[in-house]
């Protein structure tokens, strides 16, 4: 599954949601992890618009994404990002990223909770006969 992590150093989860330029990608499953790119998004500054539409262009560069990893994220926007099946997670602690992918890879070989393993079938459509 792709997830996305909100960072401003490409090291640390430490972005807030609504003011994040930048969100780094990974492929993530229960034995392998790697980097799949990067999303850039223009800052509030270069932006014209209500902040409703900032959250859903944040939105829709996420797209393709399970989860987003942020250092703060507003309920509103939250509840969109729920809404498109984007489930936000708040690192409370700043982690490096390599260390939230570890416990997400250690999450997903024991037993993801219900609202994980819906998540991780997101990129998977089913197949119309």
């Amino acid at each position: 599954m792709k997830v996305a992590f909100a960072t401003t150093d490409k090291v640390h989860v430490n972005a807030h949601f609504g003011q994040a330029t930048e969100f780094t990608v990974w492929e993530i499953g229960p034995e392998e992890a790697s980097f799949s790119g990067m999303i850039q998004l223009q800052s509030e500054d270069e932006m014209d618009g209500h902040s409703d539409d900032k959250i859903e262009a944040r939105g829709e560069a996420l797209a393709d994404c399970a989860l987003v990893y942020v250092g703060e994220i507003g309920g509103p926007a939250a509840a969109r990002l729920v809404a498109k099946k984007i489930h936000p997670i708040k690192s409370k602690e700043r982690e490096p990223i390599t260390t939230v992918v570890e416990k997400l890879q250690e999450v997903l070989r024991s037993s993801p909770p219900p609202w994980l393993r819906k998540a991780m079938l997101k990129g998977e459509r089913p197949v119309s006969g």
